[in-house]
């Protein structure tokens, strides 16, 4: 039985990768690339244009707009008023890259994306996730999801409802001798909460403490 002609829009920064992507498409009948940008930006505009069915997205895209970010806006309307599966709903966005860290999954996930797949998998399992991309089905590299799973295993760390004003104000920038005026309290009591917020999220510096409350979903 033929397959429905699945239209793709390559986005990747490498002029060679990008290359390289098209002759891998290019060898099944029922891929067919529509486009190819080397930025956020430019994607987003031939997403709008193209109305592809699948947009092939890396996550780090140089200066300008991240992949993330033309994720978002592709997904959300942005990018086009619906792809040729009738659903009326967009692009479906598969990201494509070789980082896996929590961060980049968690933020590529919220941004509207349909998978997730790793640049160090199998042709077919590529050809295979853009065919499921493309009505809508989720696919993940197992190192992915075995991310996801572990995360949903691991419930969050409690924090007080102090200690989230506190990791609030840190995501602000805000200095110990700032968070106390700003909340009342003394800075050796704060001193006192971001040991125990350090303690509670693994981490030994505000930096830190910042980083995975953001991937936690932990700030106010």
């Amino acid at each position: 039985m033929n397959r429905r002609t699945v239209r793709v829009l390559v986005c990747d920064d490498h002029a060679v990768v990008r290359a390289g992507l098209l002759a891998l498409l290019g060898s099944e009948p029922d891929l067919d690339v529509v486009a190819e940008a080397g930025s956020g930006e430019e994607a987003v505009v031939l997403a709008a244009r193209l109305a592809p069915d699948v947009v092939l997205m890396d996550l780090q895209l140089g200066p300008g707009m991240d992949g993330v970010e033309a994720t978002r806006r592709i997904t959300a309307g942005a990018g086009g008023s619906g792809g040729t599966d009738g659903s009326g709903t967009g692009p479906h966005v598969l990201v494509l890259t070789t980082y896996d860290t929590d961060a980049d999954i968690t933020r590529a996930i919220g941004a509207g994306a349909t998978g997730y797949l790793l640049k160090a998998e199998r042709p077919e399992e590529l050809f295979a996730a853009i065919r499921s991309a493309a009505q809508g089905r989720t696919t993940l590299s197992p190192p992915v999801a075995d991310r996801v799973m572990a995360r949903l295993r691991t419930p969050p760390p409690a924090l007080t409802e102090r200690e989230r004003d506190i990791l609030g104000q840190l995501a602000r920038g805000l200095g110990n001798r700032d968070i106390a005026r700003t909340l009342f309290i003394s800075e050796a009591t704060v001193k006192t909460h971001l040991g125990r917020i350090y303690d509670k999220l693994g981490v030994e510096t505000r930096a830190g403490a910042v980083a995975k409350a953001n991937e936690q979903r932990l700030l106010p």
